[in-house]
């Protein structure tokens, strides 16, 4: 595969003659421009978690919530969308495109007398169109689309699929990476790698290799492949207790094949996680 660099990581003006344009409709964002291999969807957002996750039915993981559109912008660079969950808490999203990325900023807050148990939720990114392959063989052990999807193990670039690959848990296939800081009993019930992220910053190369889709959430739960040719940046909450307050905040970035430069990008993003900062 040939990895295309333009300077600092980001798009020449050719290919980025106007802004990435979102919409939301039933629970899916859509990112789309003419330069991408074609609209990326989300399942935005398709659950919120309780803890204890790792090996339990999945129904009893995700608590309910309902999701409505506050505002669109005319020109299709800014949603407002409110979740509201069963338990009372209440999350406003902002999401904002620009030339080569999707900025997502967050406000969770309980505004009831009871401690919410929402430890996470799942921004569920369906790569196989950016990627080039079908989902037909999306629930194989190691699906094509996955062999072009990446993180960063031990500081490094590292596609996948990873040595080791897992292969047993409550469900599968799948796979699921987990950073030191979180507890290894609260991501999803998939196979569950050895291995420990050294960053949340993860995502795909398309299928001509000269772009790339990456994302990041910061808190982060865990990372995941799963099994509709997706791939997640799962972003924690990590329960709110009554009457609190809590900023979580995201980006995808559509930007040209130069890992040096995203690497930098994200760690200006995202300083809590840059390489100084390691898990």
């Amino acid at each position: 595969m040939c990895f295309l660099a333009a300077p600092g990581g980001r798009l020449s003006a050719a290919d980025a003659k106007s802004p990435l344009k979102v919409t939301w409709e039933k629970n899916y964002l859509t990112i789309a421009h003419d330069r991408l291999p074609g609209p990326i969807r989300i399942h935005y957002l398709e659950a919120y978690c309780r803890p204890g996750s790792t090996d339990r039915e999945w129904r009893e993981t995700v608590i309910r919530h309902k999701a409505e559109l506050v505002s669109s912008s005319a020109d299709g660079r800014v949603i407002k969308i409110r979740d509201t969950l069963e338990d009372g808490v209440v999350v406003e999203h902002t999401i904002s495109a620009s030339d080569d990325e999707v900025d997502f900023r967050l406000v969770a807050r309980n505004p009831t007398d009871r401690e919410s148990q929402a430890h996470w939720a799942q921004p569920c990114v369906r790569v196989n169109q950016f990627t080039g392959h079908t989902v037909a063989d999306a629930r194989t052990l190691v699906p094509a689309y996955a062999r072009q999807c990446f993180l960063f193990i031990e500081g490094k670039l590292t596609m996948l699929p990873t040595e080791p690959w897992a292969d047993k848990a409550r469900y599968v296939p799948g796979q699921v990476y987990c950073p030191r800081q979180v507890d290894r009993n609260d991501v999803n019930p998939r196979p569950l790698s050895p291995l420990v992220p050294s960053n949340g910053l993860c995502g795909s190369f398309s299928a001509d290799g000269r772009q790339i889709m990456a994302m990041a959430w910061e808190p982060y739960q865990e990372i995941f492949q799963g099994v509709i040719a997706c791939l997640h940046n799962d972003f924690r909450i990590g329960g709110l207790r009554p009457g609190e307050t809590k900023n979580i905040r995201g980006k995808i970035y559509l930007v040209a094949a130069d890992v040096a430069a995203l690497v930098k990008r994200f760690e200006a993003d995202f300083p809590e996680q840059a390489a100084k900062n390691p898990g």
